[in-house]
């Protein structure tokens, strides 16, 4: 699905699939199932979709109900908050970095320039350790 929002260009064929979470997918009518995605900008959306007797209904052109699909962009900490709802702890990790059980970590979200993020995460990929150790490193380095 392509969808403009806000003048951003929302692709699931472009986009990575983070994870999903699918409800009764048997159940044509009433299946609904959502996948978190990430552009390749860094930016997050979720595509939603369901059967004919699901909020995401909608009439066809012969007053029929069908099944739909919606596109929603999500900011950084709102496609956080659903992975930890709705994927599993290897998948949240895969796409937020390692959580640590101890409470010395400090959860912080910022918005960068794509170009910015892609040279982190490829610094991190080469570094072979996690954003968050980078951005550390980087920082103690200042001092």
């Amino acid at each position: 699905m392509r969808k403009i929002i806000n003048g951003r260009l929302y692709d699931t064929e472009t986009a990575k699939m983070v994870g999903s979470d699918g409800r009764d997918l048997s159940d044509r009518l009433r299946y609904t199932i959502s996948r978190l995605y990430r552009k390749r900008t860094g930016e997050h959306f979720l595509h939603e979709e369901g059967g004919a007797a699901t909020r995401y209904a909608h009439q066809d052109e012969l007053g029929g109900w069908v099944g739909g699909d919606v596109i929603t962009p999500l900011a950084y900490d709102k496609a956080r908050d659903w992975a930890e709802r709705h994927l599993t702890a290897d998948e949240y990790e895969a796409e937020f970095g390692p959580v640590s059980e101890g409470a010395e970590d400090v959860p912080m979200s910022l918005r960068l320039p794509a170009e910015t993020a892609r040279r982190l995460r490829e610094a991190a990929a080469r570094r072979e350790c996690t954003l968050a150790e980078l951005v550390a490193t980087l920082v103690d380095g200042m001092e």
